[in-house]
This record gives structure tokens, C-alpha cells and sequence, in this order.
């Protein structure tokens, strides 16, 4: 019996009920050095069903698909919504859960199966021998994993919503090593994913990356430690994508606006009736949730409540604008939101996350965004994070610095770092790059929430400069 008759079966009197059902399946190959290592492969499927009934709110999920099986989470689910009841610090009753129907299927044009395992790992060996160009380089993998996830949404209001994905995270590192010294570079260690199959690894210039990315350990090996000092700060859109996650998603998230997230992985400066008036960043600051666009990691048409998903400016010319906070968290704040209600699997409930949070590309060139510095650092990718509490005061590390002096790239320099605080560091944004700077990344491992949720997550970013910004050397 289809898992929507045996819901329609189920269904108890209450206000509001829902069935989210996911199977996902995943395969990880690797070859690290120049020994293949065991495949990974897992596969998951399972239900969580949600009640709302009389103002309180119950969870459930189970893996037993089975009649009995969903009847007695529905069960459950609405003993807790009883318990509930006169608890919530929200309104459910004035609560308007999305009546939507639909599907999205990722775009795809090559699928993983469609290539043997051997020829996916000769692939994965080919790119691996580019990367051992001397005995400095001491360690080096290569991987590919393919991840395929069905979802559907029901609900006793109508509801009925079917969501194909699949994805691909290609992944490149390399170490070089002399004496005491070690160097690293990464091709999408924590950042490469996107929606599509194996035609996504031309459109990332997967074949080559290895021997670009030993020749650049072996650089950093013999570059001299980055200077100290405050000058231009120029990102490259590996580092910006960091940037945008930490001291722009995770601050403009509702529920942590309205507490939620405190006691586990802080609270942000970022308060309510600062939207619609508060100069988060500079007039060339422009940033968009938007779920609709192809291939990137986090894209969707509806959010694991049912919500649609469209584009919505969250910074625009610089001023605050939307929060990102799904269909609950807008009723318990009285304001507008986005399409971001997401769980990391069926056993996980729904909470406010970033999907595709993207700068907007500006109109400098690259060249022009070069010329215009005097003094300052072409920094990229990512190599270490820290941020306050309140996602305020943050010190970033890159792999991979290169100053810019009289408007030219001169010398490579190792362990570059800067700091700031994001409630600064956002005005003193002076070049966004255009379309031809901007890259798309996802991020498959960001965390949050009680218990942990680990998110798929993605950004586009072009390249951009910040002025006068503390820049300083590691050890």
C-alpha cells in the first residue's frame, strides 16, 4: 500500500496533522594516496509525523512504515500535542500551515549510476597521481560521494508535495610538508556540493585540480608568514562563502533571534525591530534567499512544512529586510519570513535554516576591483573559523593569501587571518564583483539544533573587498 493511503488511513481528528517521509541513500569513493579505500554506502528511510490540535504541538517518527507502525506515531505524536497544550509559548491557533501542492526534481544530466565503480574510482586514482609531484607532498585523497534523497509531504488539510535530489561533493586535499612546517589545499574540503550528477564535476573543473592545488601546497611551503597589518581585504568566493554563513545566516536566523538556540550555539546581536531600518552592510551590500536556483546545493520549491520557496532579499542596498524564519517562528514574531523550515532527516523536526543565501554579484571586474587597491590581500578558502556567541566579533584563516600591491598581485604569503565584527565589518564593504567573479558552493556539514541537525546549505558569491580591514599572520 502506498505510504499515502496508509496516512489517509491514520488520520486522527485534530486541527492539523502531517506525514514527512524520506528515504535517502549515499555512496562515498575515496582514494587517498594511492590506496582505494572501502566504499561507504548507507541508506535511510524513515517517517516523522507531526499533530497541532487545540494550540500544542507533538512529534513522532519511526521507520516502521507498516499501518500499525504510523498509527502508533500518530499516536504518540498527538499524546504529545496534548501534553503540550497549555505550554507553548506560541499561538498554534493562529498558526496558517500551508495548503501547497507540488514537486521539484533536481536537475540532472549524467547520473551516478550511469558510470561503473571502476570507472569512477580509475577517475578518482588519475586525479590522486597528479597530486604527488615531489616527495614534499606527504599526503593527498580524493573523493566523490552521490547522495539521492526522495521526500514526500501530506497532510489532512490537503497538502501533498513530492521532492526529488540528488547530489554530488567532489573532494580535493593535499599536504605538503618540510622540517616543521606543513601547508594545505583543499578543493570543497567542506564546501563543493551541488545538486546535479556527474556533469557537475566539468562545470567545477574537477580533472586538473590536483596538480593546481599541490603546486600551491608547495608555494605556501616556501612563502614567507602573511604581515601584520590593517590594509584592503580582498575575498575570493571560497572565503566568502564562509563569511556570508557565519556572520550573516546564522545571525538572521528567527528562531536564534527569538531565543531558541542559546544554551546550545548562542544568540546573535541581531534583534527584531532592527529589520526594514538597520545598515547592516554598505550601499553594494545585496543579499537573496533563494531556494529556486538551479543546481545549487540547497534548492527546493517547498520547505519541510509545506511552505513555497521564492527569492527574497534578506539585505538589500545595505538595510535588513527579512528574517530567516519558516511558517511558526513568522507566527511567533508577527513578521515576514522566508520558505526555511528544514530537518537534516525524517527523525528530526523542522527548524528555521539557511538554504541558498547568495550575495548578490555587483558590476566591478576583477581587474578593477585589483587596480583599485594600494595596499591589501587577496585571500582563499577557508582553513579555520571562530566567532563570539552573538555571531559579532569573528577571526577567519585562509589557506592561501596574496598581496596586492599598487593594484597588482605580488607576493604569496602563508597563514593569512583577519578579524572583525560583523555588525562593522559589512559597512566597510567597497567592491562587489560582477557576474564573471561569482561562484556557487554548498556546504554539506552545518549544525544546529536540539538534537543536532547537520544541514545542507548553499552560497554563490562573487568576489569582494573590504577596507581597512586587521589582517594578521599564524604560526
Amino acid at each position: 500500500m502506498h505510504i499515502k493511503q496508509r496516512f489517509q488511513n491514520i488520520i486522527p481528528p485534530v486541527d492539523f496533522c502531517s506525514l514527512r517521509y524520506i528515504t535517502e541513500t549515499s555512496e562515498k569513493l575515496s582514494v587517498r594516496q594511492k590506496v582505494v579505500e572501502p566504499p561507504l554506502r548507507t541508506h535511510d528511510t524513515g517517517v516523522m509525523l507531526t499533530v497541532i490540535d487545540k494550540g500544542g504541538l507533538g512529534y513522532a517518527a519511526t521507520s516502521d512504515l507498516t499501518e500499525t507502525g504510523l498509527k502508533k506515531a500518530m499516536a504518540k505524536a498527538q499524546m504529545w500535542a496534548e501534553h503540550s497544550r497549555n505550554h507553548m509559548v506560541i499561538d498554534l491557533t493562529k498558526t496558517n500551515m500551508s495548503q501547497a501542492q507540488g514537486e521539484y526534481n533536481s536537475t540532472v544530466t549524467e547520473i551516478w549510476d550511469s558510470v561503473s565503480t571502476n570507472d569512477k574510482l580509475d577517475l578518482l586514482r588519475q586525479e590522486a597521481e597528479q597530486c604527488k609531484l615531489n616527495d614534499k607532498i606527504v599526503d593527498w585523497e580524493v573523493s566523490l560521494q552521490a547522495i539521492q534523497t526522495e521526500q514526500i509531504y501530506l497532510t489532512n488539510t490537503g497538502s501533498e508535495i513530492q521532492q526529488n535530489f540528488q547530489y554530488i561533493i567532489p573532494n580535493i586535499r593535499v599536504i605538503a610538508n618540510q622540517g616543521v612546517e606543513t601547508q594545505r589545499r583543499t578543493f570543497g574540503d567542506f564546501s563543493n556540493g551541488q545538486q546535479g550528477g556527474l556533469e557537475m564535476l566539468d562545470k567545477l573543473n574537477f580533472i586538473g585540480k590536483g596538480k593546481v592545488l599541490a603546486t600551491e601546497a608547495l608555494q605556501l611551503l616556501a612563502a614567507p608568514n602573511c604581515p601584520n597589518n590593517r590594509m584592503d581585504v580582498m575575498l575570493a568566493p571560497d572565503q566568502m562563502i564562509l563569511q556570508i554563513h557565519e556572520s550573516i545566516g546564522h545571525p538572521l536566523e528567527l528562531d536564534r533571534i527569538l531565543g531558541d538556540e542559546r544554551n546550545y550555539a548562542g544568540t546573535t546581536f541581531v534583534s527584531l525591530d532592527m529589520f526594514g531600518n538597520y545598515q547592516y552592510g554598505s550601499e553594494l551590500l545585496n543579499v537573496t534567499f533563494d531556494p529556486t536556483v538551479t543546481n545549487q546545493f540547497a534548492s527546493y520549491n517547498f520547505d519541510d512544512e509545506g511552505l513555497e520557496a521564492k527569492k527574497t532579499y534578506i539585505i538589500q542596498n545595505g538595510i535588513l529586510q527579512t528574517p530567516l524564519g519558516g511558517t511558526i517562528s513568522q507566527t511567533r514574531a508577527n513578521t515576514a519570513g522566508v520558505a526555511n523550515s528544514r530537518a537534516s532527516s525524517w527523525n528530526r523536526p523542522p527548524i528555521d535554516r539557511m538554504a541558498n543565501l547568495n550575495v548578490e554579484p555587483g558590476t566591478s571586474s576583477f581587474e578593477n576591483m585589483l587596480g583599485s587597491i594600494e595596499r591589501g590581500i587577496l585571500m582563499r578558502t577557508n582553513s579555520s573559523w571562530s566567532i563570539d556567541d552573538s555571531r559579532n566579533k569573528f577571526q577567519f584563516g585562509c589557506e592561501w593569501g596574496q598581496l596586492i600591491e599598487n593594484g597588482e598581485l605580488t607576493q604569496v604569503v602563508k597563514n593569512p587571518n583577519y578579524r572583525g565584527i560583523s555588525a562593522t565589518f559589512w559597512r566597510n564593504l567597497s567592491k562587489v564583483g560582477d557576474k564573471n567573479t561569482v561562484n556557487v558552493f554548498g556546504v554539506p556539514n552545518c549544525g544546529k539544533g536540539e538534537p543536532n541537525q547537520i544541514m545542507r546549505v548553499g552560497h554563490a558569491s562573487p568576489t569582494c573587498v573590504f577596507a581597512d580591514i586587521d589582517v594578521f599572520g599564524g604560526v
